[in-house]
């Protein structure tokens, strides 16, 4: 017997019986060391093994920590939902997130479900949650601080300072207006007007950069001149304004103008130490790490100290922790790739994790239900009213001073109008100071809510009022000569994008001016960066531009930042009157695995559409598709022929092999034979099942492919296909019903097929 081969498993089994025989009799020998001790009983005397395990279960449940870990999870789901909701009407993912908060709290949950609401959001767990979602809104703000571009602002900003500005002192002064005639029914009992005044003033005044920055982006509006001032607009606006919103906060905290001189001279020279002294050196650190295209640790803890740091001092000088984060991050170094680096190492712990707390813990004190009489509501109204006319209409009239367009003023005052989740940061502060009471926060809540909500729908009026001019994506898909073939490719990675080019022009090489070529990447708007987008735009097009130099093929180029990437490339294929659309086969997350099959899951974590279409009947939860979610989404809407490429490292489209499974498949022989026509391919049909040759319109195809180009088209009837001959192809055109069936039957062929190309006809 060869004991060396079971060395290991001896020396293991040894060991633990001997320290399990040691361990065994110091516990029989410890309980000698009780006697004459009072020991107390873990258990309660006459309790049965079960009662013990659910006394110890639920005092576990009420723990602060699994508490606290289940009201995250609550929140984040619930908060996705409202936000994919929102995102189906064509509105910012936020507006459903402060919804989501609004739902959860006292005047929705907590109406109709007390005991539930009362058992996951207990009121001495508020402190917790209020906590953990102030140290998301410092990440928040540093991100934000992060995300101005200063360099712009300084280029750019003599009309964006002059328009931003004066979205500032219009509903500023409308606020303090407003004031005059709400103190006294709605001002908290010691307030001075002073402080009531200038935090309504500034609830009025605020813009949301974040928000606005994504809608700019999403419609394309960040290569327009509007775009550019829009952005440049906000960004002073957001720096203006957090700048007075400190003021104001020491006034407040003060009790008046002249006690809040040494805050605001302290606050000052925070600011200029910050800029002075902590900037240069930010800078010198990111000169450091240039070309390394990574951060170390070391360097990570120094900017977040610095982050800490600041939110303490003007914490401590009595100007709020988040001005401090908004400083921090916006002192940071202007290499984009460095803030890139930085706010990836942030941003998803800080919008997905915590920031959903925020909008919860503010849901919590909105109580709508105290605006039980038609008069409050006026007055919620007229606060509505306030706002609206004091940005919309202040932004909007100072633009079309400058001469600026009808157009764009009205598009500049509606973006300005947003007011988003930076409103509902303020409107908190407020709170917290006993500034607001709780009926006038509820009304500030719905404002925000209500200006923010309205800013899609008044942009799409506006371009309905002046659609004389046409939008970015009109004019990159404007009608072309019909006889044309256009084809459209959509990519998500560079990569990708060339192998897809590359296929196209395979398709088209031969047809010279007879045929158009784009180009075209949607991006997830949550993933760009107002500073970044043409960087990110540059480098996604990269490859496809240096492969389009390579073929000698024009290419139009087509860039989209989007909250709905599967409606935005539907309909941009469907409008753009194309004749066929490549992409690539993306991959479920879960693709195979019981989880899956079970729940439908993607590379989406959560897909509510499935789900929703299961429930309306539209589809089957199981997921039995050869597709993941974007390319079913595609086929399902598409009015074009698709091509879905499955890449086995795509190189030429030599040889060609075309399995035709049905009648429904001689499609197949069009695209066969455009390529034989512009690639000069080698074309090999596989009869399988015996159908062709007893097809007089289908022979009568391929014999006029074979007058055209002799030799070049192969008809084979073999039952036996062996895996010599695929890997001797390049690429394998079929249809999407017979590629479900090799996917169904497991086929044999799965494993060692070329690159292949999935075509879905309408």
């Amino acid at each position: 017997m060869n004991l060396g081969k079971y060395k290991s498993i001896i020396f293991y089994i040894s060991t633990i019986a001997f320290f399990s025989c040691l361990m065994y009799w110091f516990f029989v020998e410890g309980k000698t060391l009780e006697i004459g001790e009072n020991i107390t009983p873990a258990t309660a005397a006459g309790s049965t093994m079960w009662e013990n395990f659910t006394d110890s279960f639920l005092t576990n449940l009420h723990h602060p920590l699994a508490l606290l870990l289940a009201q995250i999870v609550t929140i984040i789901l619930v908060a996705k939902l409202f936000g994919w909701i929102c995102v189906k009407l064509k509105q910012p993912s936020v507006i459903g997130e402060m919804i989501a908060g609004i739902v959860l709290g006292p005047s929705l949950f907590g109406l109709y479900f007390p005991e539930l609401s009362a058992f996951i959001f207990p009121k001495e767990s508020l402190p917790n949650l209020q906590f953990l979602s102030q140290i998301g809104l410092i990440l928040f703000m540093y991100i934000v601080g992060m995300e101005l571009d200063l360099s712009v602002l300084r280029k750019k900003a003599h009309d964006a300072v002059v328009i931003s500005h004066a979205s500032i002192i219009f509903p500023f002064a409308l606020g303090v207006g407003l004031s005059y005639f709400i103190y006294k029914e709605f001002a908290p009992e010691g307030i001075q007007f002073s402080s009531f005044a200038l935090f309504i003033a500034i609830a009025m005044s605020i813009t949301a950069f974040p928000v606005l920055a994504r809608i700019v982006q999403e419609r394309n509006l960040h290569k327009t001149k509007i775009g550019t001032v829009v952005i440049t607009c906000a960004a002073a606006d957001d720096i203006t304004a957090w700048c007075i919103l400190a003021a104001v906060i020491a006034v407040v905290k003060a009790g008046s103008f002249s006690g809040s001189v040494f805050v605001i001279l302290m606050a000052i020279l925070y600011v200029f130490i910050m800029i002075k002294a902590v900037r240069p050196f930010l800078n010198r650190i990111a000169e450091s790490q240039k070309g390394k295209g990574f951060i170390s640790k070391s360097l990570v803890a120094v900017f977040f100290l610095i982050l800490i740091i600041s939110s303490y001092a003007t914490e401590v000088i009595g100007i709020h922790a988040l001005f401090g984060a908004f400083m921090a991050g916006a002192i940071m170094p202007e290499n984009i790739k460095f803030r890139n680096l930085f706010i990836e190492k942030v941003e998803d712990v800080a919008l997905v994790l915590l920031l959903p707390l925020f909008f919860v813990f503010t849901g919590l004190r909105t109580q709508i239900g105290l605006l039980n009489d038609p008069h409050l509501w006026k007055i919620g109204g007229l606060i509505i009213l306030t706002a609206v006319t004091g940005k919309f209409v202040g932004s909007a009239l100072t633009a079309r001073f400058l001469r600026i367009s009808w157009k764009d003023s009205l598009t500049i005052g509606a973006l300005m109008n947003t007011r988003g989740l930076t409103e509902l940061i303020v409107l908190n502060i407020g709170y917290d100071l006993g500034v607001l009471g709780p009926e006038l926060f509820a009304m500030l809540v719905i404002m925000a809510l209500f200006t923010t909500f309205m800013t899609g729908p008044c942009l799409d009026l506006i371009n309905y009022l002046f659609k004389g001019k046409k939008s970015m994506i009109e004019e990159d898909t404007h009608e072309e000569d019909d006889t044309k073939y256009r084809v459209l490719l959509s990519f998500e990675t560079a990569k990708a994008g060339s192998k897809l080019l590359k296929l196209a022009d395979h398709f088209t090489h031969k047809m010279n001016g007879n045929k158009s070529v784009t180009a075209m990447n949607i991006a997830p708007v949550d993933e760009l960066h107002a500073f970044d987008i043409e960087n990110y735009e540059k480098e996604q097009f990269k490859n496809v531009i240096e492969t389009s130099q390579e073929l000698q093929l024009e290419v139009t180029t087509l860039f989209k930042a989007s909250t709905d990437v599967e409606s935005d490339l539907t309909n941009i294929t469907n409008k753009g009157n194309y004749d066929l659309l490549l992409i690539m086969l993306g991959k479920s997350m879960y693709e195979g695995s019981l989880l899956g099959r079970l729940l439908g899951f993607t590379t989406k974590i959560i897909n509510p559409e499935k789900l929703l279409n299961t429930v309306k009947g539209k589809g089957n939860i199981f997921n039995t598709s050869p597709f993941d979610d974007l390319t079913l989404q595609v086929l399902d809407k598409a009015t074009i022929p698709v091509g879905i490429l499955v890449d086995k490292e795509f190189k030429a489209a030599d040889k060609i092999f075309v399995p035709i499974f049905n009648l429904s498949d001689f499609y197949l022989l069009e695209y066969a034979k455009r390529l034989i026509n512009n690639n000069n391919s080698q074309v090999i049909i596989l009869d399988a099942a015996g159908q062709i040759r007893n097809n007089i319109e289908v022979k009568e195809l391929i014999r006029s492919i074979e007058q055209v180009a002799p030799n070049h088209i192969t008809l084979y009837n073999e039952k036996k296909i062996e895996k010599e001959f695929l890997h001797s192809q390049d690429l394998m055109l079929i249809s999407s019903k017979s590629w479900k069936n090799l996917l169904d039957t497991k086929s044999l062929w799965l494993s060692d097929i070329p690159s292949t190309l999935i075509i879905s006809n309408p």
